[in-house]
C-alpha cells in the first residue's frame, strides 16, 4: 500500500555558510543565554523573525492609506502584541523592523520560568517543564 505524502510548511532555514565564525559565536551565545537544546531552535526563531520582518517591509512599501496596508498591518501588529513580542505603545510597522531574536526568545516559557525565579538555572527551568512540574 503506497504512502500518502503529507505537505509540511518550512519551520527552519539552515544558514547559507555553515562555518561563519561570527554567526557561530552568536548562536552559541544565544544557546547558552536562553538554554536552547540545539542550533535548530535558534534557526527556527530567526526564520520566524525573518518572515515577520519581510511582511512588514512589504507593507511599508504600500501607501499610508492603502486598505491592504491598514488591514494586514493592524493584523500583524495585533498578533505581535498578543504574543508579547511588541509592546502596545509601539504599534507601528517601523518598530517591527527593530525586533531582534532575543525579543522572541524572551517569550519562551523556559525563559519566563527562570526570570521569575522558579528555577535555579535556565537549564533547570527546561527540566522542570519537560517533567511537567510546570505547564
Amino acid at each position: 500500500m503506497p504512502r500518502i505524502k503529507t505537505v509540511h510548511s518550512k519551520v527552519t532555514k539552515s544558514p547559507r555558510r555553515p562555518f561563519e565564525k561570527e554567526r557561530l559565536d552568536q548562536e552559541l551565545k544565544l544557546i547558552g543565554e536562553f538554554g536552547l537544546k540545539n542550533k535548530r531552535e535558534v534557526w527556527r526563531v530567526k526564520y520566524t523573525l525573518a518572515k515577520v520582518r519581510k511582511a512588514a517591509r512589504e507593507l511599508l512599501t504600500l501607501e499610508e492609506k492603502d486598505p491592504k496596508r491598514l488591514f494586514e498591518g493592524n493584523a500583524l501588529l495585533r498578533r505581535l502584541v498578543r504574543i508579547g513580542v511588541l509592546p502596545e505603545d509601539r504599534m507601528k510597522l517601523d518598530y517591527i523592523l527593530g525586533l531582534r531574536v532575543e525579543d522572541f526568545l524572551e517569550r519562551r516559557l523556559q525563559t519566563q520560568v527562570f526570570k521569575l525565579g522558579l528555577a535555579k538555572s535556565i537549564h533547570h527551568a527546561r527540566v522542570l517543564i519537560r517533567h511537567s512540574h510546570i505547564r
